[in-house]
Formats: structure tokens, sequence, C-alpha cells
């Protein structure tokens, strides 16, 4: 199997060496494992492409390259470049420094590349490591995402409905609980949920030159959260796996809005 790795935390975080260690577990010794990650963090990027400007590419090594762009640029590096004679056959995004559960995922650079991934027809998979007081106690913090994410990835792609042939690919969003590799109860199967009274803000700031600056702020990531939802089991200690796809669509309200071609 060949393997396509990248992240937002960039090509030098820890959390990409954790990602690295579960691709080469999943490739086997006949696999490969490739390796194009922004140059720089690019958190909260989300689905960011670098439309305007090109995007600089560097080898660092064998198989390994770093692009000054953003998670969903070094997707498309990957396929129209680097892989481009032998593209991969599964997009791993992560292993993240903290989740991308909730709110979180309209944000995410890490669900950025997956999602590009799956837009370009490849089965793609996005880890996160949700991080707390017990993860900081720990030292290996990604150590839930390593010890539990091989099997659960080989699950995916045995049993996992990857709707190749539909005009929106599925990708699979999964978060590992703020726990050492022990203490994960399991895994549970839910939507994306929305922490209460959670947002992103704006927060002035006055340099000492006179400037003003604006810092932006998340919210608490413990506020309680839907039932069942993604944030709900991982605060619980479960990890969650989440089926997405890149399609914005309510659904449901299309049929309520059919007056609309009438009038």
């Amino acid at each position: 199997m060949r393997i396509l790795i990248t992240n937002d935390d960039g090509i030098n975080a820890p959390g990409l060496v954790a990602m690295a260690e579960i691709a080469a577990e999943l490739a086997g010794p006949g696999g490969e494992v490739w390796t194009v990650a922004p140059a720089f963090e690019q958190s909260g990027v989300g689905h960011c492409i670098s439309y305007t400007h090109p995007t600089l590419i560097a080898e660092l090594a064998p198989r390994r390259f770093a692009a000054e762009g953003s998670p969903a640029d070094c997707v498309l590096a990957a396929i129209s470049d680097v892989m481009r004679d032998s593209p991969p056959d599964l997009v791993l995004s992560g292993v993240n420094r903290g989740n991308n559960a909730g709110e979180n995922v309209m944000y995410s650079g890490t669900i950025g590349a997956a999602m590009e991934a799956a837009l370009q027809g490849l089965p793609a998979i996005a880890l996160s490591q949700y991080m707390g007081t017990r993860t900081a106690a720990l030292a290996d913090p990604f150590e839930a995402a390593r010890r539990h994410g091989p099997r659960l990835i080989r699950q995916l792609l045995d049993r996992a409905d990857w709707n190749g042939e539909a005009a929106f690919r599925l990708f699979y969003n999964i978060n590992f609980p703020p726990c050492d590799a022990a203490g994960v109860k399991g895994v549970r199967v839910a939507p994306q949920g929305r922490r209460q009274g959670v947002n992103f803000e704006a927060e002035p700031y006055l340099a000492p030159n006179g400037r003003r600056f604006l810092w932006i702020l998340g919210g608490s990531q413990t506020a309680p959260a839907t039932p069942g939802s993604d944030v709900d089991a991982n605060m619980h200690d479960y990890i969650s796996v989440t089926p997405m796809r890149p399609d914005l669509t309510c659904h449901a309200s299309l049929d309520a809005l059919r007056a609309l071609e009438e009038g």
C-alpha cells in the first residue's frame, strides 16, 4: 500500500512522527509512506488553497517533502507532482495536536487535507488527538493515537462505506480522547457536535509601538456538547469516528424550499 501523510501542524510536528509510525505499520514491509506536509504550521486554515500565488516545494529526504502552503495544497502537490506517476492508495492527515471535533471541524486544516483527498477521489482519514491535563502528564501525548490508530484504520478500510462512485466521496474523521491508551473505553460512531456557548472570537491587542492587532481565540474545549456527538464521546474517553463528505447542502431542507420554484 502507498500511503500519503500530511498535517496542518507542520513538517516538524511531533504528531506527524506518530502519523508516520501508524502509516508504516499499515503499509507493511512492501509498502511506501510518502510525506508532503506544510513547511510551517497551518492550523485553522480549513480547506484553503493557495490559488493566487505559487507554492514552493522542497525535498527534504527520500519520500519526504515540505511545501510552503496549506494542507490542501500539500495533497494537490502530492497528487499532481510528487506522486503523479503512482498516486497514493490512502491519504492520512494528522495526527493533529488537539481535537478536531465539534465546531473545530469547520476551521481545521487537518480536515481540509482529508477533504481535498476525497474531492480527488482518494480514500482519506483525518486523525486528531484531544489534549488535556491527562495527556500533558504523559511522556507521549499521542499514545492513544499510536496504540489504537492502526487497528481502527484497518477496520475502516475493510468495513466502512467509502462511497467511491458518489459525486462527493466520503472521508472519515477520527478523534482520540484526552487520556492514555489504556484509558480508552472503546469506539463510538458519532455525528459532529457543537460545544455549548463556544465560539471563536477576535481579541484586540495594542503593541508597544501603538499599532493595533487582533488575536483569534478559541473557546473552552471541555464545555458540554451535543449528547451522543463526537465531542461528547471524547469527553467520556471514547474514540469518535465520524463519516463526512465535502457537501454543505442541507438535504433535509430541500423539499421545504420547492415552493420557491413554483413562485
